[in-house]
């Protein structure tokens, strides 16, 4: 008995001592030691490195009033990309850049718009958005496409062009 009791204690995690780790030190090298890992060296100059992003132009939104939503899909000259969104939503904050890069590599095909659920919540019911973000493009005031959810840049261009073509 007492053999499996010494068994299960040995398997067990106890917290009753507190544990502590030495801080890091900066050698002579000027590399940092980390005494409590069994002396890892790291340069002090490449604790980590950051993503290389892509440098894009600068697209200033144009925040316009229009009489009415039908006025603004219905007299535009070029097909309208219309993003349904919520502040709230994470999915729909991730899709602001991407919906910026899209606006610039696109515009001379679309009018990419954004409409806030929260403060339109009629535009949003009467073409039946359930989940966000969604895209509806409009052309000649009529949707000929519709998607919900976050897409990266490249994905999302090309199924605006497939659906561009697809109503051409």
């Amino acid at each position: 008995m007492a053999a499996s009791s010494a068994a299960a204690a040995a398997t067990s995690c106890s917290i009753s001592r507190p544990v502590f780790f030495e801080p890091f030190k900066l050698s002579a090298d000027r590399s940092l030691l980390c005494p409590a890992l069994g002396g890892l060296r790291t340069s002090h100059r490449r604790l980590f490195t950051l993503p290389r992003r892509r440098i894009l132009p600068v697209v200033k939104a144009k925040k316009e009033t229009f009489p009415s939503f039908d006025d603004l899909v219905e007299n535009s000259d070029k097909p309208v990309l219309v993003d349904f969104y919520a502040t709230w939503c994470g999915p729909c904050q991730f899709m602001v850049p991407i919906l910026d890069e899209v606006s610039t590599e696109l515009k001379d095909k679309l009018v990419v718009v954004k409409v806030d659920t929260e403060k339109y919540p009629d535009i949003a019911n009467r073409y039946g958005v359930e989940a966000l973000p969604t895209f509806i493009i409009f052309r000649d005031g009529k949707p000929c496409d519709r998607f919900e959810g976050a897409l990266p840049a490249n994905q999302l261009i090309r199924r605006i062009e497939d659906a561009l073509q697809v109503a051409q």
